[in-house]
């Protein structure tokens, strides 16, 4: 069995103004590496044989601060990064919403047919994503290996483990530092864990 620990970055200042990021490379605010510290410090499992992330910073520091924990350095993923939302990054709900009022129904209620200007689609997503974790799965049958990436990864990762269609995507929630575990094994998936915010005293 490979055990994957999903690991939302912290906090960032685009996260709190409500702002788009996709691949944009903000970093975290001081409250997101106060997130990844009390993660390191209260992280769920005793020992972790290896951790990848996003290569854009917000996830690669609060990485780092988990990699300090356990003596790893982390492996950048390209693969891993956020959904590119192409002409909204860096623009607010109400922004997007006045200049692509259909294309912000479809993001919310038909995410599977969102088609974002100048981005990428849900499935592009999921497929470079599952690609990506299902080697590493392989790669570390009986080991146990974090990802430290965004909210729509995560999403995309974990609608694959339980066979969701893409039109729930919204339908799981994901926290900043939030910790979701899935085990593999025998080519079936069991998600242990879901958006645990548990060590920044959160239980909601």
């Amino acid at each position: 069995m490979t055990k994957i620990v999903l690991i939302r970055h912290g906090q960032t200042t685009w996260n709190t103004n409500g702002k788009y990021q996709g691949r944009t490379d903000v970093p975290l605010s001081e409250e997101g590496v106060a997130q990844a510290r009390a993660l390191a410090e209260k992280f769920p499992l005793e020992h972790l044989d290896g951790i990848h992330a996003s290569d854009l910073m917000r996830a690669m520091v609060t990485a780092e601060c988990i990699g300090e924990r356990f003596h790893l350095a982390v492996q950048p993923e390209k693969a891993f990064r956020e959904l590119s939302f192409g002409k909204w990054e860096g623009l607010t709900y109400a922004e997007i919403v006045a200049r692509w009022p259909e294309a912000m129904e479809n993001f919310h209620f038909h995410p599977d047919r969102l088609e974002i200007p100048g981005g990428e689609t849900i499935q592009e997503l999921q497929e470079r994503v599952t690609e990506r974790l299902r080697e590493i799965v392989g790669e570390n049958e009986g080991k146990t290996v974090a990802i430290v990436a965004h909210g729509a990864v995560i999403r995309a990762a974990i609608c694959d483990a339980l066979s969701i269609p893409l039109h729930r995507f919204w339908s799981i929630r994901q926290f900043n530092t939030a910790v979701n575990i899935v085990s593999y094994e025998d080519g079936w998936s069991t998600v242990e864990l879901m958006n645990s915010t548990a060590h920044l005293g959160r239980v909601d």
